[in-house]
């Protein structure tokens, strides 16, 4: 008995000494850890421990973790960014770009990937733009993402390029309907003028949803991308140049979450841009990127509507139960303009100056989140009407007056998104018709917070638009009593409830911009394929 107890103890300690022996598996230990940890959660530190989500499978094949590249180029120089999916932490993060040369594949550049938003930048100067160039980003040894660098378009007469914004998160699906009609009328650019993302504190993951939705809009033309208040994680953004925001909702001004996030964001979205006019930080560190970029002898000038704007409370007088809606139409305007207050601030300002006086044998364009003016009455449901809306370029109206000013002394028109309600306006500054083109374009997704151009009195004003059948075009004075002339507008009920994109076409010959406005479901192959009623308008750039 004992001398089988003996050798069951033995047995008992070489299997325990066996199994203490043996390799237990090596712990993941990511090599950044996020400066933060209330965002992004699905996409930084041991994000592999992330359960689904219903963003997007950010576990993928690891021959497919080169998402997208998105570039520009401009004075010859390529700026192309490399969007991956999220690296484990034995991963390389070095990625590559390749050019076709000669009938092969050359590597041209490495660069190191950021772990906080998984994207890297390559700069490359002397770019060659006078041809087509194909270009391949690379990850270890099988993963890439390829596309085409476009020539300077600068032997065409017209140049034309897609604008889109708004892309609500209440419908995931993919966008082949956009993909197929902008693919089919072929710009030369196209422009995505804010809230790519509306999951506000998943922007990685949101990022690369978007990647997968449009990426084969811009794997072969350079496309332009500047982030709005979703992007950043706000329902609405006053920068109030970089402040921290304590109040919810922002309206006091500043940024809700940590600086380095918001910077990601920016970096993911906007690094590929023309290198920014005046790259000083603002507070928090966070950055710029107002630029201008010149393509086919048309100048974009591409500024940033929120950084420098100052939040409305506290520093004007409220007017409704939330500090940036004004519900009472008798209220006096100008008791909300006052001194001190800012809309694009003065280093926006010195730029557009100065870009408006450059280059005066191109065409000019302003690019930026959203418009100058109040262009909506009724937000969200039809029972929901304000009377001003101070998330609008409308209000400081001395602000918006600087900048219509200085887009107008340039004779540019302005490309904007953001309002969910499709609208080509002549702004007026002193009088009706005295200040730019302004045209809007419609949501991606127009099913969530629609708004209507619904004037109360249900009235045409002075010189309506006589080539439309729209009932309220003419000139109005918005909420804040600026002058509009309204041109066209696109109400939910109208075809696919108001979403869409914008395509416009700039004539050198004739100097003139053509403004047209798609619906969201409509085919642009066939030939009966009918815009929104209004459109499209054309307009002189002299």
């Amino acid at each position: 008995m004992n001398l089988m107890m003996n050798k069951l103890f033995v047995t008992l300690t070489l299997a325990c000494l066996l199994f203490s022996c043996a390799e237990k598996p090596k712990e993941q230990i990511p090599p950044v850890e996020a400066p933060f940890s209330d965002v992004d959660t699905l996409a930084i530190n041991d994000w592999w421990n992330r359960g689904d989500n219903p963003i997007i499978d950010l576990k993928v094949g690891r021959d497919s973790v080169v998402a997208f590249g998105i570039y520009t180029v401009h004075n010859k120089v390529l700026k192309l960014s490399a969007q991956l999916y999220p690296l484990y932490p034995e991963e390389t993060r070095e990625v590559r770009l390749e050019i076709a040369k000669n009938g092969k594949w050359t590597e041209i550049q490495k660069q190191q990937l950021n772990d906080i938003g998984w994207s890297a930048l390559f700069r490359v100067a002397d770019w060659d733009d006078t041809r087509d160039i194909k270009y391949r980003i690379r990850h270890g040894e099988k993963a890439f993402f390829e596309g085409l660098v476009r020539k300077n378009p600068t032997d065409k007469t017209e140049i034309s390029i897609a604008a889109l914004s708004c892309n609500s998160n209440k419908d995931r699906g993919m966008r082949e309907n956009y993909v197929r009609n902008i693919n089919h009328q072929d710009p030369d650019i196209i422009f995505f003028a804010g809230d790519q993302s509306y999951d506000h504190t998943e922007h990685t993951a949101a990022w690369l949803k978007f990647g997968l939705q449009f990426k084969e809009t811009f794997r072969n033309r350079p496309c332009v991308a500047i982030p709005d208040d979703h992007d950043i994680g706000q329902g609405n953004l006053w920068g109030e140049n970089g402040k921290v925001s304590t109040s919810p909702g922002g309206p006091d001004g500043g940024y809700t979450y940590h600086p380095e996030y918001v910077k990601m964001v920016e970096r993911c979205q906007t690094a590929h841009l023309p290198d920014p006019y005046d790259a000083t930080p603002i507070e928090q560190g966070i950055g710029v990127y107002y630029t201008h970029l010149i393509l086919g002898g048309v100048d974009f000038a591409i500024i940033e509507d929120r950084k420098f704007k100052s939040g409305p409370e506290g520093k004007i007088p409220q007017q409704g139960p939330r500090p940036d809606h004004i519900r009472n139409p008798d209220y006096d305007p100008a008791s909300i303009d006052l001194p001190g207050l800012t809309l694009l601030g003065d280093r926006q300002l010195k730029f557009l100056d100065e870009w408006g006086d450059q280059n005066p044998e191109t065409l000019k364009v302003v690019l930026s989140q959203t418009g100058f003016c109040g262009g909506a009455h009724i937000h969200g449901s039809l029972d929901n009407r304000l009377h001003a809306d101070l998330d609008s370029n409308g209000w400081p109206q001395t602000g918006r007056n600087k900048a219509l000013r200085l887009i107008k002394k340039a004779g540019a028109v302005h490309i904007a998104g953001d309002q969910h309600l499709a609208t080509v306006i002549q702004q007026g500054i002193d009088e009706f018709g005295d200040g730019p083109w302004a045209f809007v374009v419609p949501a991606i997704v127009n099913d969530y917070y629609s708004r209507w151009w619904w004037p109360e009195d249900e009235k045409p004003g002075a010189h309506p638009n006589p080539d439309t059948s729209l009932p309220w075009t003419g000139d109005y004075l918005d909420g804040f009593h600026n002058k509009i002339r309204m041109m066209a507008y696109v109400n939910p009920e109208s075809s696919s409830r108001g979403g869409g994109y914008g395509l416009i076409r700039f004539n050198k010959t004739d100097r003139t911009a053509t403004f047209e406005c798609w619906p969201r479901y409509v085919d642009v192959t066939q030939a009966d394929a009918d815009q929104f009623e209004g459109w499209p308008i054309t307009v002189s750039m002299e």
